[in-house]
């Protein structure tokens, strides 16, 4: 007898295990699906504000006027960093390019002194470049505006269809993270349903027969979250090393909201999960239990 109590009791622990290990797996992969979704917003956010809008100055601007500029510039909603280059700045860059000085064989610095500016996000599109580049010519001192038109918008055209791939994936994912988890849980509570059934004939009300089910789905949810965190951590981890630069898209912000839904994800899924289960088994007459 005692010996048939320590295998069920072995077979109930290695479920347990098995059932964390199989949860962690899938929250993984939730896990990976939500950093990948706010990794590419914040991604599209950084390239966008990176393109960069060239206002190509007169040769006869003169450095109060380029500062007068530049105040009225940072004044404008759509503005969020401004770099002036001068003419020796080009000239000095295209003499090391070159590896000559064109001055002299030319005899005077031809180059024209610039604004480099990036936009903020929310205006680095067509549209809004088409009313920007309008401004911009106003400037007297402003002789051309340059805006990587083409470019603006490859790089929308690409944000956008893999933001839409990106959704369709999440979806996907969960769906099938939910199915899995579901049926780790079923398997579990599988085993006890004649447990279950023994404890409504002798008058357990379905609350009582439940919560212990209950309570290990939320143990089991939390321990596989604390696994699957400690995996994706220790994986951004190993790439901070390599990159340190990857945490201007997967900032802490991003890090912390991905764990607090693993953690979340996984104390709701299992916990609903195994009350629907349990559910099952208690509205079975004992007949159907040999049938399923």
């Amino acid at each position: 007898m005692v010996r048939k109590r320590n295998k069920s009791g072995r077979r109930g622990s290695l479920q347990v295990v098995t059932l964390c290990i199989s949860t962690a797996l899938v929250l993984v992969l939730v896990g990976l699906v939500v950093l990948s979704v706010l990794s590419a917003r914040n991604l599209s956010l950084l390239v966008r504000e990176n393109l960069v809008v060239t206002l190509v100055l007169s040769e006869d601007v003169t450095e109060p006027e380029v500062a007068q500029m530049r105040k009225s510039l940072e004044r404008e909603r759509y503005v969020r960093q401004i770099k002036y280059i001068s003419k020796e700045q080009v000239l000095k860059e295209e003499t090391k390019a070159m590896g000559v000085d064109p001055t002299e064989f030319i005899g005077h610095n031809f180059y024209t002194a610039s604004l480099e500016l990036n936009l903020k996000a929310d205006y680095a599109n067509r549209d809004s470049m088409a009313w920007i580049g309008v401004g911009l010519k106003k400037h007297q001192k402003v002789k051309e505006v340059d805006f990587q038109q083409d470019l603006m918008d490859q790089v929308n055209d690409n944000i956008g269809k893999a933001s839409i791939v990106l959704i369709v994936l999440a979806v996907l994912l969960s769906i099938i993270s939910f199915s899995l988890i579901n049926n780790h849980v079923r398997l579990g509570v599988y085993s006890s349903r004649f447990n279950i059934h023994t404890m409504k004939l002798v008058g357990a009300s379905w609350g009582f027969i439940r919560r212990p089910f209950i309570w290990r789905a939320i143990v089991i949810g939390v321990v596989a979250a604390i696994v699957a965190i400690a995996v994706l951590g220790g994986a951004v981890y190993a790439w901070y090393a390599q990159t340190p630069g990857i945490l201007n898209v997967m900032t802490w912000e991003i890090l912390a909201i991905t764990g607090g839904t693993i953690l979340l994800f996984g104390i709701i899924i299992t916990t609903f999960c195994s009350y629907v289960s349990v559910n099952r088994f208690l509205r079975m007459k004992a007949g159907d239990l040999y049938k399923v």
